[in-house]
């Protein structure tokens, strides 16, 4: 159902006043969970390039653990970036009928024959 126009302005107001709040934007900001998944790529990246950089020392020094350490943290950070991403993706709460809930891995994760299945059940009457 459409706003009325009195509405239309008055939530109009409304939006302008919480956007000009600092603390609110800065609540909002702090409780989104893509903002932390950013963040924590960023630092990931960084992990990358030091763990790239302690390869690149291990070799030119001949130091053979401190190269293979390199290379553990630059898999261990890439594994981490990646789970980052992923949960940056996908938000981690899913609201429906005004409540909250999580959702299970189980639903994105169903095979390639439980996905066939179900979009040949989902086709249109009368198409083969």
């Amino acid at each position: 159902m459409p706003l009325s126009e009195h509405e239309q302005r008055l939530f109009d107001q409304i939006e302008r006043s919480l956007a000009e709040d600092p603390k609110f934007a800065s609540a909002v900001r702090n409780s989104d969970p893509r903002f932390h998944a950013r963040r924590r790529l960023v630092v990931a990246a960084f992990v990358i390039v030091l763990g790239l950089a302690l390869v690149v020392y291990g070799t030119v020094s001949r130091n053979t653990p401190l190269g293979v350490a390199g290379f553990v943290v630059m898999l261990a950070a890439a594994a981490f970036a990646m789970q980052s991403r992923r949960k940056g993706q996908a938000p981690d709460l899913h609201a429906v009928g005004g409540t909250a809930t999580r959702r299970t891995r189980q639903t994105r994760k169903a095979g390639l024959i439980d996905r066939l299945e179900d979009r040949w059940r989902q086709r249109p009457e009368g198409h083969r």
